[in-house]
């Protein structure tokens, strides 16, 4: 069980936290030049060499495009992803850039981390979005905006939805439809409260244990959106 928050500092366990990060896995991608510009991508976590490197894939070259120029050695980076689990965690890290690969396959070789951050998403902050999606209630689609978002739960905005009869406890559908790489994601939402606003509703709901990994894709993703 990880705790809320907490820095691991020793080479053992800087290599335990970041092996729990499984090959494959999506992870997030900050690229920051001396010059103060930034760029966000997502990628793929290929793995690691305890006190040695970090590899990862190269990020989608027609995403990159003309920023290709500032991906090379001694550029700072920033990477986060979410490790497996019952309850699942964020892991993330500060290195630089080591090297880069092109053949057989495009790769990043990272420096070897000084810190990894820990924090579980079941006190992961919630995080202010904007995310298009609709409910259906009662057989009737209902247009919502999704203003914040976290493991347990997310907050509903439904223009002129004063008019629906909500309760609490009612289970309903929630549809995110072409929402960037996710593409369309469907979500079992129990209401938990109601707060009535002029000309509109705000519902806080909660998601079902089974559609866990659709929620931690879905954080994963609006994290690697943020900024």
């Amino acid at each position: 069980m990880v705790d809320e928050k907490k820095q691991v500092t020793t080479a053992d366990r800087l290599a335990r936290h970041l092996g729990l990060l499984q090959a494959g896995s999506t992870i997030t991608l900050d690229i920051l030049t001396p010059a103060g510009q930034k760029a966000r991508y997502r990628t793929t976590f290929i793995g690691y060499l305890p006190q040695n490197y970090v590899l990862i894939q190269y990020p989608d070259s027609n995403k990159v495009g003309s920023f290709a120029v500032h991906i090379k050695q001694g550029v700072k980076t920033a990477v986060r992803g979410i490790i497996e689990g019952h309850e699942g965690a964020v892991v993330a890290f500060a290195s630089k850039i080591k090297q880069t690969v092109l053949h057989p396959i495009k790769l990043l070789v990272l420096e070897f981390p000084n810190e990894v951050g820990l924090q579980s998403l079941r006190h992961f902050t919630r995080i202010d979005t904007e995310i298009k999606a609709a409910i259906v209630f009662n057989k009737k689609k209902w247009r919502v905006l999704i203003t914040d978002l976290s493991i347990s739960g997310c907050q509903l905005y439904i223009e002129r939805g004063e008019k629906l009869a909500l309760s609490h406890e009612i289970n309903c559908p929630l549809l995110i439809e072409d929402y960037l790489e996710l593409g369309s994601l469907e979500l079992s939402v129990s209401i938990c409260n109601i707060k009535q606003l002029p000309n509109a509703v705000s519902i806080g709901v909660s998601f079902a244990d089974k559609d866990c990994k659709k929620v931690k894709k879905l954080l994963l993703t609006t994290m690697g959106d943020e900024g």
